[in-house]
């Protein structure tokens, strides 16, 4: 998987014929009473995706997160999440997988462009780095199942 910024872009660019997976992260952000669990649904899909883009360099590329506000209207944030699904989709990308922690996408994944990976968010706040990464390793390690099979189809 590769990053979002100039010099993993123009690696893409390059080799785009290899590249054939977007994936998004999806966040919301909440204030309030709901602002801790917000911060850390932010953290465990960062930290899932950042190990995914270690995994998957020369496979997937890791797009800046969709983010809004847990607040906003669903129907205004799903249009342009599909905006978004149909412009990659446009842009040469095979398969797209949107991840995210927020469980109401589930009643949406039918209208998205691609395929939506729910995982619950993993209270890492309080594990030292070496918990947190053996956690986030076995997250990743069945995203990389549903991946393959994806992939596999096509």
């Amino acid at each position: 998987m590769m990053k979002w910024i100039p010099q993993e872009v123009e690696t893409y660019l390059s080799a785009k014929e290899y590249i054939d997976t977007a994936v998004i992260p999806v966040y919301s952000l909440s204030f309030g009473e709901e602002m801790k669990q917000s911060a850390a649904a932010f953290e465990f899909i960062t930290l899932l995706t950042g190990y995914l883009e270690r995994q998957f360099t020369g496979r997937i590329l890791l797009f800046p997160p969709f983010t809004y506000l847990k607040s906003d209207n669903m129907e205004n944030v799903l249009d342009e999440l599909i905006k978004w699904g149909e412009n990659v989709l446009n842009s040469e990308f095979k398969h797209i997988f949107y991840i995210t922690s927020e469980l109401d996408w589930r009643m949406y994944e039918n209208r998205l462009a691609g395929s939506l990976l729910w995982l619950p968010s993993l209270p890492l706040g309080n594990m030292s780095e070496p918990q947190k990464m053996e956690v986030i390793d076995s997250q990743v390690k069945q995203v990389f199942s549903i991946f393959t099979q994806q992939w596999n189809q096509n």
